[in-house]
């Protein structure tokens, strides 16, 4: 199963991007590290959705030079419109996950009646 569905994407990548610039494979390597490997992101969910945040203004990307001597890479970082993005959809996760703690009862320890 994966959980990245209805703006959980574009949660975790910008999450991603607000502690540093990343390149594609970083931010994929980063998400899935950080999630123990819950979101299972891959390369086809990434781009497209990296595409969709530029054209919203929320990442910007650049190409630079390889630091290990190879192809350039492009490098995305957040926009001050995207660190905005970030922090409202940050709120509606917490209010959603606040709902859901709220509606979800309490796990009890099971005990046995003499």
């Amino acid at each position: 199963m994966n959980p990245l569905k209805s703006g959980t994407l574009d949660l975790a990548l910008l999450a991603a991007l607000s502690e540093q610039p990343r390149y594609g494979l970083d931010i994929l390597k980063y998400v899935n590290e950080r999630s123990g490997g819950l979101f299972d992101l891959r390369e086809g969910s990434l781009y497209p959705a990296l595409h969709r945040l530029v054209k919203a203004g929320w990442v910007e990307g650049d190409w630079q030079p390889s630091d290990r001597g190879g192809a350039p890479r492009k490098v995305y970082r957040l926009t001050d419109e995207g660190t905005r993005a970030l922090s409202a959809k940050r709120t509606e996760w917490q209010t959603l996950r606040g709902a859901l703690d709220a509606l979800l009862p309490m796990m009890r320890p099971f005990r046995q009646t003499a």
